[in-house]
């Protein structure tokens, strides 16, 4: 049964000049998302779309980002390339009491201008 979903779209260019400021980045962003890459772009695109992420998933919680730290919800591939969530600390907390035993689900988009992400949390 599907407990609750969230969508959440960012322009991408938004961090064009954030990607640049490690207090940004740090205050954001889990070590375990963070990535560095040649093209600016691309960076931006990553780091857009596990900020909407992040968004999608407070909203799918129904409580929005209250009573964690965005850095208690990163964004990892696993060995496809596909993107999952990871909670830890607070946010996982703030997951059981408000769910129980869940799943998290994850669509992640970018093209070019905008980044999306589509979260559906799930009962197991």
């Amino acid at each position: 049964m599907i407990l609750g979903t969230g969508v959440d779209i960012v322009e991408v260019n938004r961090f064009s000049k954030l990607i640049n400021n490690p207090d940004f980045i740090n205050r954001f962003f889990n070590k375990k998302e963070q990535k560095t890459y040649n093209n600016a772009q691309s960076m931006c695109e990553h780091y857009a779309s596990r900020f909407a992420a992040k968004e999608a998933f407070g909203k799918a919680l129904g409580t929005g980002l209250a009573g964690f730290s965005l850095t208690d919800v990163f964004v990892k591939n696993d060995e496809k390339g596909k993107p999952y969530i990871q909670v830890e600390n607070k946010a996982e907390e703030v997951l059981k009491k408000t769910y129980g035993d869940c799943k998290i689900h994850l669509s992640l988009s970018h093209e070019k201008t905008f980044a999306i992400a589509y979260v559906i949390i799930e009962s197991v």
